[in-house]
């Protein structure tokens, strides 16, 4: 016996491509309105929307010498993210009852005692920008200050430590070469201390030539991809609520 066929169910609710390109037309005035009033918006913020430059500043932290820091940057810098930075944020919220406009990221380059902070803000911001890196960066300044002056005198005291030592071996005998590594170990103190370096503000709140934001062409992009996926939803949903109703009519 030969074999028939298996056939298949047919379905009264399936859609077929020429369906949905006949509805696509039929519908076609939505998508154009729809696809308008998506562009018309996206351009709108694009030309609207405010002008943004990058703001930079730079600290040099206080250094010991031989490359080493009174603090390390790594630690300075957490120390601005989740305390000096958090404290401005609530001091301008105090006085403008009002979220901080902008927001500061912090990093150090690569084998540098530097610390760098950037913002981008429109350029009425600039104010607000230059008063809180100013502000953080004498938080930097104050604590590198009281570390180094804590270093100072740590070096200090045992320059004379060492000199005390000194006076009371050049009184004994067969001291010569006791005196000599004390003299030596002096030199090496008083080495350290002039080594010592402050905190230096290289720039404050500098404005970048040229614009950051906004990337009106990526807006426009985007917005006509937006506008395409809106306009080809709002056809389907239409008919899809045109067959909804047609169905409860013919129900009733």
């Amino acid at each position: 016996m030969r074999s028939t066929p298996e056939q298949r169910p047919q379905y009264d609710d399936e859609i077929s491509l020429v369906d949905i390109a006949a509805t696509f037309i039929r519908r076609r005035r939505i998508f154009y309105a729809v696809f308008v009033i998506f562009t018309l918006g996206g351009l709108a913020y694009a030309l609207l929307a405010t002008e943004t430059y990058q703001y930079t500043s730079l600290i040099q932290v206080a250094e010991k010498g031989s490359g080493k820091y009174i603090e390390e940057p790594a630690t300075t810098i957490a120390t601005l993210e989740n305390r000096w930075l958090p404290e401005q944020e609530t001091i301008f919220r105090a006085e403008t009852d009002g979220k901080l406009p902008f927001s500061v990221s912090f990093s150090n380059p690569d084998n540098t005692g530097l610390i760098r902070f950037t913002s981008e803000a429109a350029s009425d911001s600039k104010r607000e920008v230059e008063l809180v890196h100013s502000n953080l960066i004498d938080s930097i300044k104050a604590r590198q200050n009281a570390l180094l002056e804590r270093e100072k005198q740590s070096l200090q005291s045992r320059i004379n430590s060492v000199e005390r030592a000194i006076e009371t071996l050049q009184g004994g005998e067969d001291t010569g070469a006791a005196i000599a590594e004390a003299f030596e170990r002096k030199v090496r103190l008083e080495s350290d201390l002039e080594a010592l370096k402050p905190a230096e503000v290289l720039v404050v709140s500098r404005q970048s030539a040229d614009k950051t934001g906004p990337a009106r062409v990526k807006i426009m992009v985007v917005t006509l991809f937006i506008a395409g996926i809106m306009g080809v939803l709002s056809v389907f949903l239409v008919q899809f609520g045109g067959s909804v109703r047609t169905a409860l009519k013919t129900e009733s």
